[in-house]
């Protein structure tokens, strides 16, 4: 399982996302909160990465071949 965090300028951007998610991976029901005072918003789903939704080539193939630019370092807010 993957807990995504997702914040965006608009509620409708944030759901745009995690409908793209959701079509690679099953996914828990999204919750979402304020992200500040410009009207963002947070969004947080759980996915379970250990399966697809969709043959994973077909389904996103920049996901096969792309690399963390973090090269697994973790964010400054995560722990």
């Amino acid at each position: 399982m993957a807990e995504v965090r997702i914040v965006a300028a608009s509620p409708e951007a944030a759901r745009r996302v995690a409908e793209a998610l959701r079509r690679c991976f099953p996914a828990a029901e999204q919750r979402s909160y304020p992200a500040g005072h410009d009207g963002g918003t947070r969004l947080h789903i759980t996915v379970d990465t250990t399966h697809t939704s969709e043959p994973i080539v077909t389904a996103a193939p920049w996901l096969v071949t792309s690399e963390s630019a973090a090269r697994d370092r973790p964010h400054v807010d995560e722990v």
